[in-house]
């Protein structure tokens, strides 16, 4: 006989097999109630999820069954509506939202306000002028109001070649805050040589949520000015936009912060790391405009990126922008085109004249030029090297953007016609500018095709388009008409077709 001992192994064995068994049958149990459940659940609306899904481009070699049994399916589906297209959430920001704060010298203000009257609007612009002193103000001009700067003695200035005014520039801002202005939103840093185009100012603030910290401006457009500084920071000159809540931040710890940085040059490179002290990121808005050259910015301004055009600066170092003027009349001129159409300033649009084999760039408000022979459109988006950098070298390496040569060929250097003026037709809501070709000595082409020189003036007719930037960024399109009368040449500007594209197409391939 086996002792209890030996029957030890034996009874533990069976008990195992049992405890299996048993798990194994509760295990089959629930899943086979998982099964059936299963088949009590709906299936999704195949209906719905279909419409979902965008269809195929249509298959003409569909035969009548197939067409029979979709039109049959589109009959059961229930009609949905159509999602309007999205636009872009805007804020209600207004002209009267933003308040303007100048940086200005009492040295320089002579010349200097001249630029400010040409785009500042007394009763609807709010800002004031700051000052190092006082300066004799006189009546009746179309300027902000103009105050002195607090006392900057207490900070210590050690940059060698810069300029102790750099302090109380910092503290623009900050001043303006606490001026205690009802219903402000934004403020903005400008220069007195700065020009702003309010309307667009309005247009790309509007993106913004005023209430969030935002600190919105634009780098140098030199490589190495941005490396001696910071490609994070906004160039005063160009004009930055603080919301309100941030320049509560900043007044609240700026004093602090200038004494951290004793040995930074400028004062945007001030209120730059007084942001990255907050840990506010700049955001980029390519139409603030710093402008680091010298020389003419045709190049510049006739190839305008696709954004509205928010500011320019250093127009003492550059060349009018329309020959035979003074500077600020210049300003003004430019401006008058901004009253008819402000959000289409400077936009460039492509096109070509198959007949004579030209290519044609116009910018709206400034200029349209015209090359013998086809330049692709990825070229002639380029801003052409018609300037200098601000160091006076020819270096097409000194630019944080792509440039091109003016020509590549003497036969390729552009006629350019500058706008004489621009109206309005009320009737049809379009406008309509004059350029006039600016006479410069030609150069000898062999080329055997028509010249640009034998025309005077070229009419261009665009349809007003105040709400193109609710609308994703794009070139207008342009097309030449084929005609030439009383050696005038027409184009039409505006909003691009489905399908159209700025190419060349040559007679043959019509």
């Amino acid at each position: 006989m086996n002792s209890p001992l030996q029957r030890m192994p034996q009874i533990r064995f069976r008990g195992l097999i049992f405890y299996f068994i048993i798990t194994m049958t509760l295990l089959y149990i629930s899943y086979s109630n998982l099964l059936f459940s299963k088949k009590d659940r709906k299936s999704p609306d195949v209906t719905i999820v279909s419409n979902k899904i965008e269809a195929p481009p249509f298959n003409h070699s569909s035969n009548t069954t197939s067409s029979h049994v979709q039109n049959s399916a589109d009959q059961k589906r229930p009609n949905l509506v159509e999602a309007p297209p999205r636009r872009y959430l805007r804020y209600d920001t207004h002209l009267k939202h933003i308040a303007f704060g100048i940086a200005s010298s009492s040295n320089l203000w002579e010349i200097r306000k001249e630029y400010i009257k040409t785009w500042w609007r007394p009763k609807e612009t709010r800002g004031v002028v700051w000052l190092d002193k006082k300066v004799v103000a006189k009546k009746g001009e179309r300027l902000p109001e103009i105050r002195v700067s607090d006392d900057t003695s207490q900070f210590k200035y050690l940059n060698k070649v810069g300029s102790r005014s750099a302090l109380r520039i910092t503290r623009v801002v900050s001043e303006t805050l606490k001026l205690g202005m009802k219903d402000i939103r934004w403020f903005v840093m400008g220069d007195d040589d700065t020009i702003f185009v309010v309307e667009n100012l309005v247009r790309v603030l509007s993106k913004y949520d005023h209430t969030q910290y935002y600190y919105i401006g634009s780098a140098s457009e030199s490589h190495i000015q941005n490396i001696l500084f910071s490609y994070s920071m906004a160039y005063g000159g160009g004009g930055f936009a603080i919301s309100y809540p941030l320049a509560k931040e900043l007044s609240k710890m700026q004093d602090k912060c200038i004494h951290r940085y004793p040995a930074l040059y400028g004062s945007d490179d001030r209120i730059q790391a007084c942001m990255a002290e907050l840990g506010v990121p700049l955001t980029r808005e390519l139409g603030f405009h710093q402008y680091d050259v010298v020389g003419d910015i045709l190049g510049l301004l006739g190839a305008h990126p696709v954004t509205p055009l928010v500011s320019l600066h250093h127009l003492d170092v550059v060349n009018p922008i329309y020959p035979g003027m003074k500077r600020a009349k210049a300003l003004a001129h430019m401006l008058e085109a901004a009253n008819e159409d402000s959000a289409s300033l400077m936009q460039q649009s492509i096109c070509y004249d198959s007949t004579r084999y030209w290519s044609i760039t116009v910018s709206w408000g400034y200029a349209v030029q015209i090359l013998r022979g086809v330049m692709s459109p990825r070229e002639l988006e380029m801003p052409s090297r018609t300037f200098f950098s601000w160091h006076k070298r020819a270096d097409y390496t000194a630019y944080a953007f792509n440039t091109r040569p003016v020509e590549r060929h003497p036969c390729q250097r552009p006629f350019v016609f500058y706008m004489y003026k621009t109206k309005t037709e009320p009737e049809t809501n379009q406008t309509v500018g004059l350029y006039y070709r600016h006479r410069t000595r030609s150069r000898y082409c062999r080329w055997k095709m028509a010249s640009p020189e034998k025309l005077d003036f070229v009419v261009v007719i665009k349809p007003r388009d105040e709400d193109r930037w609710l609308k994703a960024p794009r070139r207008d399109c342009c097309r030449a008409f084929p005609k030439i009368k009383n050696n005038t040449m027409i184009l039409y500007v505006g909003n691009c077709k489905d399908g159209e594209i700025s190419e060349f197409q040559s007679n043959k391939l019509l």
